[in-house]
């Protein structure tokens, strides 16, 4: 346990460290990157020098043409020493960098399959999309310039500065006034900017996420004619990011130009020092025009080091968003298998959970037999799917535990645990390829035999023959080319042939039709015998010949058993019963032309 806590306490690490792990391998070349643009920005300063040098020959009367040739050329063949790192510099950076990116995208996708789901669902979708892709890529420009660049050009002025301080202390000081002033400014920005960059990104983000939210419904905004409605919601969000971003710009916009205008003036302190000193004697006309030059030199690198300020800030806090999610924990999984289980009996002994510090399940005890066929019902919102959701390891309990075969599953491989279990939730999720590929997932690297098999079992087959592919029809993006319908019963399709000991069926016939419902639940039938079978389910029908039927409400046990004795010893179930074949029976005197709603 103490070296589970100083591993967590270990992962706590600043930005530069997040950037050295996900360069991997390539971390050497943000090293060579700040080398090269260190020895960059040293051969454009050079140039400088050499005027310097030439001034100080043309005031001691050297005439000779040759010499002032070779200068010049020596300026030039800086100036192409100088482009030429520059180039190789921030080669090495963005090769670097795309790493970097790379490394953090991998990273959160592997991570978000290895936190709990409740974790994972606490957060908007829009806001994962937001950090993975746009957040992540708005990095790169700054990450591959900042590095090698920020470094070089705060380095070589403190070189030159020191030199100066060398050529007279005098002046060398005197290149601080205009530096101190600026400073100033920029400590009374940072003062009033205080809140307003976090504000900022945070309004972007509500914007973000508020706008997938309106593009993903615009099909229910259009329909019911919410179109102005939720349009203002977005509006609303716009205003406010406008708002934050005008509103801090108008409380810094002083302190920036007071920033800008004395940072990089450095003639503001060495003109008039340097003119009292060569006045009085104490400074030489050559030390004072080398000190002029070189101080216009320090000019670019500081301007160009300072504009980097705001990406800093930027950067930061997207790493903070990103490794805020890497720094979730863990559920906490061993890498082997320790003690291997007996068989598939699944049994929760006193479990709790809780959601958002409320606590959904209290006390949960179920004990289901391999090869049972075992039905969780109950009104909805009593914790059904919860119950199925830390069955198939998605949470960890709060309390108690959820046994395998006699072993606790936290102390199972979750890789391992996860090929034991079939899952199909309530949301059908498909992926944006073909079908036969999505069904496929659930056997990687099964025939086309054997996913057709598994289709025709779960009377998928006749309807995948008649899409306009067939079989290598594209689902469409979270399988928006097919019906509810026709998604649900291709993810039963993908869980079958998985062929894994315990099937959770998760309200998985909820959208088919009662000819369709009927093929599923026999070829469920035939395909799991042997196997243990779990449904959550609202319409009592389809449960009717569970092995034990148990009956949540809020939260707890209500009751267990056989659909008759339910329907004996349980007044709850009763009246659900009763309601169920109520609806049933109304969905089957439906007047002649329409068609019967499911309940």
């Amino acid at each position: 346990m103490e070296q589970t806590k100083q591993k967590k306490a270990g992962r706590k690490r600043g930005t530069l460290g997040w950037v050295m792990e996900f360069a991997g391998r390539k971390r050497a070349y943000f090293l060579g990157s700040v080398v090269l643009a260190i020895l960059g920005v040293a051969a454009s300063l050079i140039p400088y020098l050499i005027i310097a040098r030439i001034v100080e020959q043309l005031l001691a009367g050297n005439r000779e043409w040759k010499y002032y040739l070779t200068q010049v050329l020596f300026m030039a063949l800086f100036w192409l020493i100088r482009v030429t790192l520059h180039s190789l510099s921030t080669s090495l950076s963005h090769a670097a960098t795309f790493t970097v990116l790379g490394g953090i995208r991998t990273q959160l996708c592997a991570k978000l399959s290895r936190i709990p789901l409740g974790s994972v669902l606490s957060d908007n979708s829009g806001t994962y999309k937001n950090i993975i892709v746009e957040r992540v890529d708005a990095m790169e420009t700054t990450m591959a310039h900042m590095i090698p660049e920020f470094t070089a050009n705060i380095l070589l002025p403190i070189a030159m500065f020191v030199y100066l301080l060398v050529i007279d202390w005098r002046l060398g000081l005197a290149n601080l006034v205009g530096a101190v002033i600026g400073l100033i400014c920029m400590f009374a920005m940072f003062a009033k900017s205080r809140g307003g960059y976090e504000l900022s990104i945070e309004k972007t983000k509500k914007l973000n996420d508020t706008a997938v939210e309106y593009i993903n419904g615009i099909e229910v905004i259009k329909a019911f004619g919410k179109t102005g409605s939720s349009y203002e919601k977005f509006v609303t969000a716009a205003r406010e990011g406008a708002d934050v971003f005008v509103n801090w710009m108008r409380r810094c916009i002083w302190p920036h130009a007071g920033t800008m205008s004395f940072l990089p003036a450095t003639f503001l302190g060495v003109l008039p020092v340097g003119l009292l000193l060569y006045h009085n004697g104490s400074l030489s006309a050559g030390a004072f025009i080398t000190s002029i030059i070189l101080s216009a030199g320090l000019i670019a690198p500081l301007v160009l080091a300072f504009t980097y300020t705001d990406d800093i800030m930027k950067m930061g806090t997207i790493f903070g968003e990103a490794t805020e999610i890497l720094e979730r924990e863990d559920m906490e999984r061993p890498s082997e298998i320790r003690k291997r289980p007996q068989n598939s009996d699944i049994v929760l002994h006193d479990v709790h959970f809780s959601y958002k510090d409320k606590e959904i399940l209290h006390g949960i005890d179920m004990e289901i037999k391999q090869g049972e066929f075992a039905a969780i019902v109950g009104p909805s919102g009593s914790g059904k799917s919860t119950i199925a959701r830390l069955i198939d390891s998605l949470w960890d309990v709060g309390a108690g535990s959820v046994t395998y075969g006699g072993v606790d599953i936290r102390e199972l491989p979750l890789d391992w645990y996860m090929k034991q279990i079939a899952y199909v939730a309530q949301d059908n999720y498909l992926f944006d390829t073909s079908v036969k590929e999505n069904i496929r997932l659930g056997k990687p690297g099964a025939t086309d035999e054997e996913v057709i098999a598994a289709a025709k079992a779960t009377g998928c087959h006749e309807f995948i023959l008649g899409l306009e592919n067939g079989y290598d029809t594209v689902a469409g993006g979270a399988g928006g080319h097919l019906s509810g319908g026709e998604r649900q019963r291709i993810c039963i399709a993908r869980a079958m042939l998985k062929n894994a000991p315990v099937v959770i069926l998760d309200e998985a016939t909820a959208y088919t039709d009662p000819e369709n419902e009927a093929l599923v639940q026999a070829s469920v039938a035939k395909l799991v015998a042997g196997k243990t079978l779990i449904v959550i389910a609202h319409r009592l029908s389809t449960v009717v010949n569970a092995d034990k039927i148990f009956l949540i409400d809020d939260g707890n046990v209500a009751a267990f058993g056989t659909q008759e004795e339910l329907l004996k010893n349980s007044a709850l179930y009763r009246k659900m019963w009763e309601a169920h074949s109520m609806a049933r029976d109304e969905d089957e005197t439906v007047p002649s032309g329409k068609e019967p709603v499911n309940a």
